[in-house]
C-alpha cells in the first residue's frame, strides 16, 4: 500500500524531504534555547554578569528569529508537498478508473470511487502533512530532548524511562481500539454518498411519489451513522489528552521536587550539584518531551484515521484493467463483418462458477453477420440482448469461445481502433454539460457544422434543433435533463453517426420515439450508410421487422434467427410478441 501511494508523490518528493530537514533544524534551534537560559540564568543572572546576559540574551533572540523562519518555510513546504500529493492521487486514481473495463467499473459502485478521490484523499493529505513535519519533529525531540537531560542530571532524568513506556502503552491501546471504528465510518461513506447521488438523479422521480420524507429519513438514517463512529472513534482518542497532561504535571512535580532538594543540597554551585539553571532547562525539556509524546499522539490518530482511507484508495490505484490492448495490435478494421463463434460469457468471467453472479449470461453462441447487413434483435427483458452486442467493442470479454470483426479476432485490435470502428449507443446513453455542438462532438472531435448537421438530420434530430432558441450551440443540462428522452436519444445516435464507424449498434435506443420518427431513422440509415453493418435492439418488431436478419433472444441463447416472414411461421416467441403488439397497437403511435 505505501509503495502503490508513495509512487504518486513524484515531482513533490524534494518538498517532503526538505520539509523534514527543515524540521530537523527547527529542533536543534528550539532545544538550543533551553540550554542558553540555563547559562543565562547561572553564568549571567545569579553571577551578576551583565556581559554574560547580553551575550546569552542575544544568542537566545537569534536562535528564536531562526527558529520562526526556519519553522514557517517547514510549514509552507510541508501544505505544498501534501497538496501536490493529494492532487496526484486524485489524477492518477482518475485515470486509473478511464481504464477500466465495465466488469472493473461493476466492482467499484460510481459512490464509493467519489468517496475515494474527496473524503479519502483528504484524510491521507492531512496525514501525510502531519507525517514529514510534525511526526519528524516529535521523535527528534524526544530522543534528543532525553539525552540531553540525562547529561544534566541522570537521577532525574530516570523519571521520563518510566512515564514514557506507559503513554506508549496508551497510544497503542487506543490506535487499536480506533482503527475498525474508522474502517466502518468511511465504508458507510460510501453509501451515503450513493444515497444522495441515487437522490439527486432520480429527484423527479421522488417529487412525482412524494417520497421526500421517506429519502430524507434514509439519509438521517446513515447519517447518524457516521456521525455515531465518529463520536466512538473520537471518545477514544479524546483520551489521549488527558493521559498526556497527568504524566506530564506529574513529572513537572517530580523535577521540581528532587530538583529543588538538589539545588538546596549542593548551594546552587555548579561545580558541585544541579542549579537552578538546570532545573528550569530540565523543567523545559520535559515540558517538551511531553509535548513530544502529545503531538506524537496526535500523529498516530491522524494516521490511524488515514489507513482506512489510504488502504481503499491503493485499492483502486492497484486495480488493473480486465480488457487491455494486445502486444502488435491490429490497426485498422477491415470491414463489418462479425462471427460469433461458439461465444459463451459471464460476468464474472468464469462460466463454470456456481455463484450465481458469475452464471452465464450467453451460452454457445454461433452467428454471422455479413459487413452492410441489418440486423435486428428481439426478446424479453434479461435475454442478454445487451451482454450480446457488448462484446463486439469488448466493453467485456468473452468467457468462451471467439469473436471476430472484419475476419480479426477482437482481442487482437488496439482497443481505440476497435472502438473507433464500433460505434455504440447504449441503452442508458448520457447527454454531459455543455452545448449541442460539444456532446455531438464526443463522436468526431474534428466534426464540421455540416457534417454534425448531416449526422442530425440521419438521426431526426436537426428539425428540433433548429427550433431552439440558439440552435446547435443550445446548452445541454448534465444527463440531458433540458430535452424529452426522444430528443436525447436523438441526439446519442447522432453523435454515434459522427464516428462514421464500420458497425452501428442501437441498444433499444428508439424506444423514446414515435414510430413515425422511428421509421424515417431506419429508412435514412439503409440510404446513407449501406456499407455500415447495424445492429438493432428493439422492443417494437416495427423497429426491426424490415431488418436482414432478426435474432430472437431468449434465456441468454438464441432461439431463432430468420427474416419477419420467416420468424412468424417458425418462431412462437416472435410470433407471440408480434400479435401482441398488432392486438394491443403500438405504445409510441
Amino acid at each position: 500500500m505505501i509503495k502503490t501511494l508513495t509512487h504518486s508523490m513524484r515531482q513533490y518528493k524534494k518538498e517532503a524531504i526538505l520539509t523534514m530537514v527543515l524540521s530537523v533544524l527547527e529542533v536543534v534551534m528550539e532545544i538550543l534555547i533551553p540550554l542558553c537560559m540555563s547559562d543565562l540564568i547561572d553564568y549571567g543572572i545569579t553571577g551578576g554578569n551583565m556581559n554574560m546576559v547580553w551575550k546569552y540574551g542575544i544568542a537566545i533572540l537569534l536562535l528564536a528569529g531562526l527558529e520562526l523562519c526556519i519553522a514557517k518555510t517547514a510549514a509552507y513546504k510541508a501544505a505544498y508537498a501534501a497538496t501536490g500529493f493529494a492532487a496526484n492521487l486524485r489524477e492518477d486514481m482518475y485515470r486509473n478508473v478511464q481504464t477500466f473495463a465495465f466488469s472493473n467499473i461493476d466492482r467499484f459502485s460510481a459512490a464509493s470511487i467519489v468517496t475515494r478521490l474527496t473524503t479519502d484523499v483528504t484524510n491521507v493529505q492531512t496525514a501525510f502533512q502531519m507525517m514529514i513535519r510534525i511526526a519528524v519533529r516529535g521523535p527528534v525531540m524526544l530522543i534528543v530532548c532525553v539525552c540531553i537531560c540525562f547529561s544534566i542530571n541522570k537521577q532525574i532524568s530516570l523519571i521520563f524511562l518510566v512515564v514514557i513506556p506507559i503513554l506508549a502503552a496508551i497510544l497503542i491501546l487506543i490506535v487499536t481500539k480506533v482503527n475498525p471504528i474508522f474502517a466502518r465510518v468511511f465504508r458507510t461513506y460510501d453509501t451515503l454518498n450513493n444515497t444522495v447521488q441515487e437522490n439527486v438523479r432520480g429527484i423527479r422521480v421522488v417529487k412525482s411519489f412524494n417520497q421526500e420524507e421517506g429519502q430524507t429519513s434514509k439519509f438521517k438514517k446513515i447519517s447518524q451513522e457516521i456521525y455515531e463512529g465518529y463520536c466512538r472513534g473520537e471518545k477514544l482518542i479524546a483520551l489521549n489528552a488527558p493521559s498526556m497532561q497527568v504524566c506530564m504535571y506529574v513529572c513537572t512535580i517530580l523535577i521540581a521536587w528532587i530538583g529543588a532538594r538538589s539545588i538546596v543540597a549542593s548551594g546552587n554551585n555548579p561545580a558541585v550539584g544541579l542549579t537552578t539553571g538546570n532545573l528550569t532547562a530540565l523543567l523545559t525539556y520535559s515540558i517538551q518531551i511531553l509535548m513530544s509524546l502529545m503531538i506524537l499522539s496526535m500523529v498516530f490518530a491522524m494516521i490511524t484515521i488515514a489507513k482506512s482511507s489510504a488502504e481503499r484508495i491503493a485499492e483502486l490505484l492497484e486495480e488493473k484493467t480486465d480488457i487491455a490492448n494486445p502486444q502488435n495490435p491490429v490497426m485498422e478494421v477491415a470491414d463489418g463483418s462479425i462471427v460469433f463463434d461458439h461465444v459463451s460469457f459471464s460476468y464474472g468471467g468464469s462460466t463454470e462458477s456456481s455463484d450465481p453472479e458469475h452464471r452465464k449470461v450467453l451460452d454457445d453462441i454461433n452467428l454471422r453477420i455479413e459487413s452492410g447487413q441489418t440486423i435486428g434483435i428481439i426478446g424479453g427483458t434479461g435475454s442478454s440482448k445487451s451482454s450480446l452486442v457488448q462484446l463486439i467493442p469488448r466493453l467485456y470479454d468473452v468467457s468462451e469461445g471467439s469473436l471476430s470483426l472484419g475476419g480479426v479476432d477482437v482481442r487482437k485490435y488496439d482497443l481505440t481502433v476497435l472502438r473507433d470502428s464500433v460505434s455504440m449507443v447504449l441503452q442508458k446513453n448520457e447527454l454531459f454539460s455543455g452545448t449541442i455542438k460539444d456532446n455531438l462532438r464526443w463522436g468526431n472531435e474534428q466534426a464540421t457544422d455540416e457534417e454534425m448537421r448531416t449526422a442530425c438530420q440521419q438521426a431526426q434530430a436537426d428539425e428540433f434543433i433548429q427550433q431552439m432558441p440558439d440552435g446547435y450551440d443550445t446548452w445541454i443540462e448534465q444527463g440531458g435533463t433540458n430535452v424529452s428522452g426522444g430528443q436525447k436519444q436523438r441526439l446519442c445516435i447522432a453523435r454515434a453517426l459522427l464516428k462514421n464507424p464500420k458497425v452501428l449498434i442501437l441498444d433499444d435506443s428508439t424506444s423514446a420515439v414515435d414510430t413515425k420518427t422511428d421509421a424515417l431513422i431506419q429508412k435514412a440509415f439503409a440510404e446513407e450508410l449501406p456499407q455500415t453493418t447495424k445492429i438493432i435492439i428493439a422492443q417494437r418488431i416495427s423497429s426491426v421487422q424490415n431488418a436482414d436478419q432478426i435474432i430472437v433472444m431468449d434465456a441468454g441463447k438464441i432461439s431463432a434467427v430468420g427474416t419477419h416472414d420467416e420468424l412468424l411461421k417458425s418462431s412462437q416467441i416472435y410470433r407471440e410478441v408480434y400479435e401482441s403488439q398488432q392486438k394491443g397497437g403500438d405504445s409510441n403511435d
